[in-house]
């Protein structure tokens, strides 16, 4: 028996949706990063991109465990010396929640071009609507 090898074009990709409301970040992310990577499927093959597109919403509400939302921080440097910001997970919530739940998942995803691409297949929304009605996503399998 040959062990078979999927290619990314042999894949019929599916949409899922999710809501974030009081889900733990942690646990949310990597659930989604194991859809992306496609690691669900019988076919999966580490080396290509096998996995489904995952739309995430009501990402303002999604729950961080114990102290974090103070005391974990979302850190980034302008390049200059001095130039390091930090900004606790309660403001970027506020500011930006999209961006608290792309980061989560983005560090448990390869690195390289073939993380970037599985990266694109991820949509987060802070509301609870989202515009991809089209693509009849259906509810996400825990």
């Amino acid at each position: 028996m040959a062990t078979v090898s999927a290619k990314s074009s042999d894949i019929d990709r599916k949409w899922f949706v999710v809501d974030a409301t009081d889900v733990a970040l942690g646990r949310l992310a990597s659930r989604v990063a194991s859809v992306l990577r496609g690691k669900h499927r019988p076919e999966y093959t580490p080396h290509a991109d096998t996995g489904d597109f995952v739309i995430v919403l009501n990402a303002a509400n999604v729950k961080l465990t114990g102290n974090k939302r103070e005391g974990k921080f979302y850190y980034r440097h302008s390049g200059y010396p001095g130039g390091l910001t930090a900004e606790s997970y309660r403001h970027l919530l506020e500011r930006k929640p999209e961006l608290a739940i792309e980061k989560a998942v983005k560090g448990m995803l390869p690195k390289g071009s073939l993380g970037r691409q599985m990266r694109r297949k991820l949509k987060v929304y802070a509301a609870g609507t989202h515009p991809h009605v089209a693509q009849k996503p259906v509810p996400f399998p825990y």
